[in-house]
């Protein structure tokens, strides 16, 4: 095995030739060198994405018939074969609260995934009658309360969903609605 070689240091010509070469120059007052790169904001491209999305979602979808003929900006549905007076029942408060689920914060993705899960624990539970809160649109880009009109939609399209109406001011009001579902089918043995 060969033994490592020491490398020789500069000699005393090269040593004063050095010092020549800097002899009029001074030396720096700043002794470290901060080398971090300050990093840009970051940009919640998901986020708004999914904003875009959920936007245009509401601007392109059809406009149903209940919608049109509905009066104020109050939101409701009756499924078509069943009575008025399901309506006027669940908007007077005549049902029973059993189940409640808040989508503030959520995105349009996760909102739907979890209202469809909710809605399926609350069937095979037997709850029928439920609150859905998806706020106001306070916080949302130019105060559009965009899940508010998404849920209605998703609402409306479900089997379930017999009727929603818009809570009342003390239960959310236009952040939120009553739903009701249908009876749980019975179980065969």
């Amino acid at each position: 095995m060969a033994k490592p070689r020491a490398i020789p240091g500069p000699t005393a010509d090269e040593r004063a030739l050095f010092r020549a070469a800097v002899a009029d120059t001074t030396p720096l007052t700043i002794d470290r060198v901060h080398l971090e790169v300050e990093l840009p904001p970051a940009i919640p491209r998901q986020h708004l994405a999914d904003e875009r999305a959920a936007l245009i979602e509401t601007l392109v979808a059809p406009i149903e018939l209940e919608d049109r003929l509905e009066g104020g900006d109050e939101a409701n549905y009756l499924r078509a074969d069943l009575a008025a007076q399901i309506l006027k029942d669940l908007r007077r408060g005549r049902w029973v609260i059993q189940g409640e689920i808040d989508l503030h914060g959520l995105t349009r993705d996760q909102a739907r995934l979890a209202l469809a899960e909710f809605l399926a624990d609350c069937l095979a539970c037997g709850d029928r009658c439920l609150r859905v809160i998806h706020g106001k649109g306070i916080g949302s880009p130019g105060r559009l309360g965009v899940l508010r009109s998404l849920v209605r939609g998703w609402l409306s399209k479900r089997e379930e969903v017999l009727a929603y109406c818009q809570a009342p001011g003390n239960d959310g009001g236009d952040g939120a609605l009553y739903v009701l579902l249908r009876a749980a089918k019975p179980k065969r043995s």
